[in-house]
């Protein structure tokens, strides 16, 4: 079996009091799209820059495509790509020049021209990096993570402030890079971004694996459940909707309660016929299949936050 491109074990960092990863461990393999799901401050950001040699561990190891990123950081250089949350040019830098500056820092470098045609960046190659809108940036940025041709890509927080067209736009050139079997780390706070793109997902918070799996197999730990959102004119008794039929967790967020139920038509039946007797008014019901969103509140007794 041939050695993953990342591993991580036991990794510790902490700022001051503030413990921003504890304990974390995960592999990555080739041709994987591996996701660090979580809300922010989850330590999503600090794992990431850690394993591109941004930031030192406190305890605990990182290799990546065999390398120590503190011990070679030169060559990590080469075999890495990086996108990084936020990206900043010189506003006064052409897209076609930024691409061929860059380039030359590496000993393989991708075809400036080739990325600008798959990056759609053909018509702004002579615009300036202010000119550009926040979507044509974020593909700047991408191509960017590729003009080395590395062996692995790091993307943190890819199309986070994104319309919902430019981020469409960027899962499609994510998802080309997975038929082409690049190996990717992606962090994430979108649950959909999660489930459309990953092979695998650990799921993150308070600078820890949660759980970790395929998008499936985490959600089989909700499987043969329905979510239930309620909302109520006036808070319920408490605990009363724990006792409804079929109802197997409850859980209150703000003015939302969370029922999962193995049987929801039951439940359904049940949470009318008790709030009739309380007299209180449903303001609002929806129902939902298991998703990842779903583990997350299991683990978690709370929503994923932005």
């Amino acid at each position: 079996m041939t050695e993953p491109v990342i591993q991580v074990e036991g990794l510790y960092k902490n700022y001051g009091a503030v413990e921003a990863l504890r304990g974390v461990s995960f592999e990555v393999h080739e041709g994987e799209l591996f996701g660090l799901l979580g809300p922010n401050g989850a330590g999503k950001t600090t794992t990431i820059e850690i394993l591109e040699g941004l930031r030192t561990q406190d305890r605990g190891s990182v290799r990546v495509c065999g390398l120590d990123p503190q011990k070679n950081p030169v060559e990590m250089k080469h075999v890495v790509g990086a996108a990084l949350q936020s990206t900043s040019l010189p506003d006064k830098m052409r897209v076609e020049e930024t691409l061929e500056m860059f380039a030359h820092f590496y000993r393989d470098h991708r075809d400036p021209k080739e990325l600008l045609k798959r990056f759609q960046l053909e018509e702004k190659r002579n615009a300036f990096y202010n000119q550009l809108s926040g979507g044509q940036k974020q593909r700047l940025a991408l191509a960017l993570a590729l003009v080395n041709n590395p062996r692995m890509i790091f993307l943190d927080e890819p199309t986070a402030g994104l319309d919902p067209q430019v981020r469409r736009e960027i899962y499609d050139t994510l998802e080309e890079l997975k038929k082409e079997k690049k190996t990717i780390l992606l962090t994430t706070h979108y649950i959909e971004e999660a489930e459309r793109l990953c092979d695998r997902v650990a799921v993150v918070d308070y600078g820890r694996v949660m759980a970790l799996g395929t998008p499936r197999e985490l959600k089989q730990r909700s499987a043969g459940t329905t979510r239930i959102e309620v909302r109520l004119s006036q808070p319920s008794a408490d605990g009363a909707l724990n006792h409804l039929d079929g109802v197997t967790d409850c859980r209150k967020l703000e003015e939302t309660y969370l029922l999962h139920s193995s049987k929801p038509t039951q439940t359904i039946v049940a949470l009318v016929k008790h709030l009739e007797a309380q007299g209180v008014e449903l303001q609002g019901l929806e129902m939902f299949s298991p998703s990842l969103e779903d583990v997350f509140l299991e683990l978690t007794g709370r929503r994923l936050r932005e």
